[in-house]
């Protein structure tokens, strides 16, 4: 038997709608006066507006910080911090980056810290205020992570990683995400597929209940991504794809990600591109690199992802990831570097920065170089 320990939020509701009940939901949690931490895309989205409605109707007073952005820097982390003024619970509602800033919002109110103070792994000291966290995009896993990540420069990200960021409860309402534009649902749906596909390879903390989400979150994004990437008003495909993504992190809040997400970090610091496709788009390549290390897991993985009925090939590995290079293909994702706007030019910067992710490297089942990112990158261009 394998030792290994596992954390994750407290509670959890799936159920489409479910977002309506917030009020009451908070109060549960002792909220009086919550601040919901959300960015603009959701203000002009018009998801906000229900919700402001709710609280009203309940009687609640509501802050709202809204100035999020991707990949949030330091600055709007202290922005949030003091937008929050005298609040006593947290409620984060969007994408990872807006989860991410409500994270460090719910720990830092307390005043026992400064930002500076909790980056890094297991830094963070006391309790946070409470915590919901409401998705509404299928990708990051967020809201069942102890992680927030915050740009600390022009190409720089820290983490915050420690168990306070664990949320009280996390609401998985697919209703919030029929509206996601297709490019966004296939970015993140992807990146859900790559946190799970890292779980269940990661060298150091992989375990049998990490992997045994991990499957069933490749089940659920495989079988729905194209569904909610082509006809996105379709409940049950929406579900399913935020609760596979959920469970992706899960697995991966667990069981770490890996070489894929240090490669794709560069992509984001650098050229701006989101998260999600920065994953998608160095996915295949790093999988061929691994592939010694890791042909066994991924052929294990094969007859998940791979559409039912599909004959697996005498190399169920190699045919996975010919398969989700073609994946992104079908759902109108950019697949080269070189469709990003990124010259061949820059390959040697974003290798050099790639290995600054050691946190990551660290857990890939294949160790890598620098010069092996390049040819990553190389291959990916």
């Amino acid at each position: 038997m394998t030792a290994f320990s596992f954390t994750t939020t407290r509670s959890l509701i799936c159920e489409p709608g479910a977002s309506a009940r917030l009020p009451a939901l908070a109060a549960e949690l002792g909220m009086q006066r919550p601040c919901l931490v959300t960015d603009g895309g959701i203000v002009n989205s018009g998801l906000l507006g229900p919700v402001r409605e709710s609280f009203e109707a309940a009687g609640m007073p509501l802050s709202v910080f809204s100035d999020v952005v991707a990949d949030p820097p330091e600055s709007v982390v202290e922005q949030a911090l003091a937008a929050a003024g005298d609040c006593d619970g947290v409620i984060g509602f969007g994408g990872g980056s807006a989860m991410d800033t409500a994270k460090l919002v719910a720990l830092l109110r307390t005043g026992e810290q400064t930002l500076q103070q909790v980056y890094g792994v297991g830094n963070a000291r006391g309790q946070r205020l409470p915590l919901i966290q409401v998705p509404t995009t299928a990708g990051t896993g967020s809201e069942v992570t102890p992680i927030a990540i915050v740009t600390t420069g022009e190409t720089t990200k820290q983490g915050v990683v420690a168990p306070q960021l664990l949320p009280d409860l996390a609401i998985l309402d697919a209703h919030l995400t029929l509206g996601l534009p297709p490019a966004v649902t296939a970015a993140t749906g992807i990146d859900a597929m790559v946190h799970a596909i890292e779980a269940y390879t990661s060298k150091v903390r992989k375990n049998p209940y990490s992997d045994m989400l991990a499957r069933e979150a490749l089940r659920l994004l495989s079988a729905n991504l194209e569904t909610a990437v082509h006809d996105g008003q379709q409940v049950q495909a929406r579900s399913d794809m935020l609760l596979g993504a959920m469970l992706a992190g899960q697995a991966f809040a667990n069981a770490p990600v890996a070489a894929v997400h240090a490669l794709a970090y560069p992509l984001g610091g650098i050229y701006h591109i989101p998260h999600g496709l920065s994953n998608s788009l160095v996915l295949p390549h790093v999988m061929r690199f691994n592939l010694p290390a890791a042909r066994e897991a991924y052929a294990e993985l094969a007859p998940i992802i791979l559409p039912a009925g599909t004959p697996l090939a005498n190399d169920p590995a190699e045919q996975l990831i010919d398969y989700l290079a073609a994946l992104a293909e079908k759902v109108n994702l950019p697949v080269r570097l070189r469709d990003m706007d990124i010259p061949e030019s820059a390959i040697a910067r974003l290798a050099a920065d790639a290995m600054l992710q050691q946190r990551l490297l660290v857990n890939n089942p294949r160790e890598v170089s620098e010069a092996d990112a390049v040819a990553i990158y190389q291959a990916a261009w």
